[in-house]
């Protein structure tokens, strides 16, 4: 699993991670049941405390994005449907206000602005 880590970022080390790895669950990249690095093996790879990384998994674990299985490892949680449909869709409320405004920035119409999402929905393809 590829994540990136900024040792000049004002973000905590565990949250970047935790951050990245929510992120990914919710985009689809990692999906339910599949099992995430061991805690050990990512702090080695990124070069980080052990400490760190457990904090992240367990910030997770309390998120209700991955379950940890004592001796087995940290999995993707496969409970947690409805909880990514929610911040998806929290996601695209964001997104849609943010255009909302611009749009009225602009004095662009409400229909002018629904045609557009009309065709922007029909045009654009997963990616």
């Amino acid at each position: 699993m590829f994540l990136v880590i900024s040792n000049s970022s004002q973000t905590p080390i565990y949250e970047q991670i935790a951050t990245q790895i929510k992120d990914k669950i919710l985009s689809g990249e990692l999906s339910a049941g599949e099992q995430l690095p061991s805690i050990r093996g990512l702090a080695k790879d990124l070069r980080i405390s052990v400490i760190t990384t457990k904090r992240a998994y367990e910030e997770l674990e309390h998120a209700g994005y991955v379950e940890m299985i004592s001796g087995k490892g940290c999995f993707v949680s496969s409970t947690n449907k409805e909880l990514i449909k929610e911040e998806v869709l929290k996601a695209i409320e964001g997104n849609l206000t943010g255009a909302i405004n611009l749009a009225r920035k602009i004095g662009f119409s409400k229909e002018s602005l629904s045609e557009l999402l009309e065709f922007l929905y029909e045009e654009v393809t997963d990616e």
